[in-house]
């Protein structure tokens, strides 16, 4: 395992080199699957190191057991670990029949981004996120364009030690106005998450949480406390799907946007659209049907358009004219804000108030040249826009 200053580090992921090594109830356990396509990720026995590191945290959310186990109450994948044993998403380990996360401290990726990149359209425009990541994910998502770290053990991972004063040191010296927990997937970092979170708010920096929503309604609740905004990935409404495609299943997902909604957190949507998984119209209509009867039509969803990754590297890209529909449907069926996502010059990139129809803000890429929302108000119509906007 190698390390690097922060220096060296920060100069090596904003030039892109890939970041992998040189050389307390939640959800019910759902175990096996009856269908021959689930890819949910299995346990790795013994894989556990002898002795824990300097980058190692006493997990919040577990429950001892008989026999030294313990039970990951963290996410739905409700992990039992017998001593020695390594968690699904390589970033827990029982030692002597305690729950540790070895991801807590040990960055592997940090970068200062545009809040659009997220994407988050109607939080803080134009303003910028120091964004970090620790190793590992509950998911086994096919089309992951981060599985160098999502799909990898702590330990394999080439990082920069940045514990989480430390982080909201380099956000503040970074004049970011908040912090996103991004790149793999936050939860499975959580303790990390969650510190560095609380003593940010403390500072006056916002936090964003960047996830696929695979987390349990406990530390969720928790979670809530310290968060100001979130980007959640609904992959899909098909339970079916998620088991072949990402390794996961829907109704805690539902949860998450459910809990999100009731606890006020500013959220918006993002929904890949992967040929052959997630295209088809009456997926989409039932999707925004969901929507608008659970959540609303104010919170933002994006189409994303899907690009040859990891090991769906042989599909084509989703056609942009698929794009185009699927957003016209959404807007028809109700919900008011729906962006385009990797389809520069769209006019889907850009905020339109939902009463008036006038273009509110104007995105080119990730560049906001016009921004009219005062007040969290449509200049012309007066019409409020939910958002965080100043």
């Amino acid at each position: 395992m190698k390390t690097v200053n922060r220096r060296q580090f920060m100069l090596a992921t904003a030039a892109g080199f890939c970041t992998t090594a040189a050389g307390g109830v939640g959800w019910p356990f759902f175990g096996s699957s009856d269908h021959e396509t689930d890819i949910r990720g299995t346990i790795f026995k013994g894989d556990a190191p002898d002795s824990l590191w300097k980058w190692s945290k006493a997990a919040y959310y577990f429950k001892p057991l008989d026999d030294g186990a313990v039970l990951c109450t963290l996410c739905p994948n409700r992990c039992r670990l017998s001593p020695g044993d390594r968690s699904i998403c390589r970033s827990r380990v029982n030692l002597d029949g305690t729950l540790f996360s070895l991801a807590y401290g040990n960055a592997c990726s940090a970068n200062v981004d545009p809040i659009e990149k997220k994407p988050l359209y109607h939080f803080l425009p134009a303003s910028r996120a120091f964004s970090i990541a620790a190793a590992g994910c509950n998911f086994r998502c096919l089309n992951c364009q981060n599985w160098e770290i999502s799909q990898r053990r702590p330990e394999d991972v080439r990082h920069v030690e940045m514990f989480p004063e430390n982080v909201v040191e380099a956000a503040a010296d970074s004049r970011c106005q908040s912090i996103a927990y991004t790149y793999s997937e936050p939860t499975t970092f959580y303790e990390y998450m969650f510190d560095t979170a609380r003593i940010a708010r403390a500072r006056g920096i916002y936090n964003c949480w960047i996830s696929n929503g695979y987390i349990n309604p406990e530390p969720l609740s928790a979670l809530c406390r310290v968060l100001d905004a979130a980007n959640v990935n609904l992959k899909s409404i098909s339970d079916d799907i998620y088991r072949r495609l990402n390794g996961g299943r829907l109704r805690p997902i539902q949860e998450t946007f459910l809990s999100l909604h009731r606890e006020k957190v500013h959220f918006e949507m993002t929904h890949l659209v992967v040929p052959g998984y997630g295209d088809q119209p009456d997926m989409i209509r039932r999707m925004c049907a969901w929507i608008l009867e659970s959540l609303g039509p104010d919170h933002p969803l994006h189409f994303l358009r899907f690009f040859p990754r990891y090991r769906l590297d042989r599909l084509a890209p989703t056609p942009v004219d698929t794009l185009i529909r699927f957003r016209e449907l959404a807007m028809a069926e109700g919900i008011h804000y729906v962006y385009l996502g990797n389809v520069p010059g769209h006019e889907g990139n850009h905020t339109f108030c939902h009463n008036c129809r006038k273009m509110l803000v104007e995105r080119q890429g990730y560049h906001i040249a016009r921004q009219l929302i005062a007040a969290g108000r449509c200049p012309y119509c007066n019409t409020p826009i939910p958002g965080v906007w100043a």
